[in-house]
């Protein structure tokens, strides 16, 4: 009798598929005897289950590795690798874990039993089988399996859109049950980005055209954000909001957030050659305190409150289109690596005189 040895290639380890349309379930039929085999397989394939087989456990071991099965119909009395061990090297491992696992023995003590259920099998079958209640057991793991399967996708999905909504620090804290989020972040740069022309653009061009060119240029900012090391806080219309020192405080934050405005500038620039547009931006960075925190239970938002955010908001509103107004605070720290287009002392609303900088670029 000719058999594949243990370590046999996996390509050498060829799926016996029957009714393929069908595609009830992927069954991994793990037995030394050929005999044993060929009677679960070929009650399977009737049945519409795509079947692969192995004759020992280290074959088995490979093809879970490979092409991971909804269920296995596990042999206990193996050479080399009994049935036992694979169990527990199966569910040892997280990815193979969910696996359900058919053991199936011609032993009844119930010591071995117990050595089964402390494995990791999630149920037996007993030699010689009965054909009726291999393909009942099955179809109930295979159905329990898929069930699984589908759990885990929907809740991955369900973390992406997390992680799309809110920053990833923020996504973890909820998902590790809290629910009242609210930090103090004592020493950061705020930048707000707008768009000024895009109005007077989409007036004339289609809504999908809006949306359209309005994720091209938020998209290049989210790449620039990032490659600074500045987290995005959200769009607001046509505006943009950052800020640096958050969730993680460092002392170049405003540094990062000067040389974050410069990028965002020279990158509206290659948009409007892209594009044939005129669109230019008007940026306000403010250094200081913020409280940062999700409000929300529905819907979540994560944003910013405080002095700083509201400084560098009416910074951008007052700059002209294609400047960088900062802050007295954001300039101390930035005049010696900086270059700046004089200053000017302008009144802001609930705060009085304030000394504002013009960014033009680095030394």
């Amino acid at each position: 009798m000719e058999t594949n040895p243990a370590n046999a290639p996996l390509s050498q380890v060829q799926p016996v598929v029957a009714h393929p349309l069908r595609g009830r379930g992927l069954v991994l039929v793990v037995d030394d005897e050929p005999n044993n085999r060929t009677l679960l397989r070929d009650a399977l394939e009737v049945h519409g289950y795509e079947i692969v087989e192995a004759e020992n456990g280290e074959q088995a071991l490979q093809i879970v590795a490979q092409r991971p099965p909804d269920v296995i119909l596990l042999d206990v009395m193996m050479p080399r690798l009994d049935g036992f061990e694979v169990c527990r090297r199966l569910k040892k491992d997280p990815a193979t874990a969910p696996i359900p696992i058919l053991i199936v023995t011609a032993l009844s003590e119930r010591m071995e039993r117990m050595t089964g259920i402390a494995a990791g099998a999630n149920d037996f079958l007993t030699k010689p089988v009965d054909l009726q209640e291999v393909i009942l057991r099955v179809g109930h793991s295979v159905q329990l399996k898929h069930l699984f399967d589908q759990l885990q996708r929907e809740r991955q999905d369900a973390e992406r859109l997390l992680l799309n909504t809110l920053p990833a620090y923020i996504a973890q804290r909820m998902k590790g049950g809290e629910t009242n989020i609210a930090d103090q972040h004592p020493d950061v740069t705020v930048l707000v980005a707008d768009l000024v022309g895009f109005t007077t653009l989409a007036a004339h061009i289609g809504p999908d055209q809006v949306v359209y060119l309005l994720n091209e240029i938020f998209s290049g900012f989210d790449g620039i954000a990032e490659s600074h090391g500045i987290e995005k806080i959200k769009t607001i219309g046509d505006a943009y909001m950052a800020a640096a020192g958050i969730p993680v405080a460092r002392a170049d934050h405003a540094e990062a957030s000067a040389r974050m405005a410069l990028a965002l500038q020279a990158d509206i620039e290659r948009f409007n050659r892209a594009y044939s547009t005129s669109i230019h931006l008007r940026i306000g960075l403010s250094s200081g305190p913020v409280v940062a925190g999700v409000i929300g239970r529905r819907k979540f938002t994560f944003d910013l409150w405080g002095d700083t955010v509201n400084l560098a908001f009416r910074l951008e509103s007052l700059g002209t289109a294609g400047s960088i107004q900062v802050s007295e605070a954001t300039y101390e720290r930035l005049k010696h690596k900086f270059r700046f287009d004089g200053s000017r002392c302008v009144q802001i609303k609930g705060r009085g005189e304030e000394n504002v900088y013009t960014l033009v670029g680095s030394l």
